[in-house]
């Protein structure tokens, strides 16, 4: 299996638990890795052949700007989900969501949850299921 990365996708967005990260929000940073069969755009050259990074990062930026979560586990799964969904050449996404604003009195680069999910056995049905 072929892996596309889009790594440092930098997104504001209002996910957290506390009054000011929902009234504020804040800058996330995510790093997503696409397993698609890529051996056919290896050969073509051709962009139908492939996964669409381009497209990924419109559908990863509208799932997970459109709500407002306490979680950024259920973000996570949203933004999977959604990947899955509207992009059928991938068969599994991994996504490391990260955190560097989250609120602790405390000094640190970011907090992070990773999330994989994969296509179930029979191909394009959904809902997702974990790795």
């Amino acid at each position: 299996m072929d892996r596309i990365y889009i790594k440092g996708l930098e997104l504001f967005a209002y996910h957290g638990v506390n009054p000011e990260e929902k009234r504020d929000g804040q800058t996330f940073l995510l790093d997503i890795t696409l397993h698609a069969d890529l051996s056919r755009a290896r050969q073509t050259d051709s962009l139908e052949d492939t996964v669409n990074y381009a497209a990924v990062r419109k559908t990863v930026q509208r799932a997970f700007t459109a709500e407002s979560y306490d979680l950024i586990e259920r973000a996570a799964q949203t933004v999977c989900e959604a990947i899955l969904r509207e992009h059928p050449k991938v068969e599994k996404v991994g996504l490391l969501l990260k955190k560097p604003e989250a609120p602790m009195n405390a000094k640190f680069d970011y907090v992070a949850v990773e999330t994989e999910l994969s296509r179930p056995a029979e191909r394009g049905k959904l809902p997702c299921v974990p790795c």
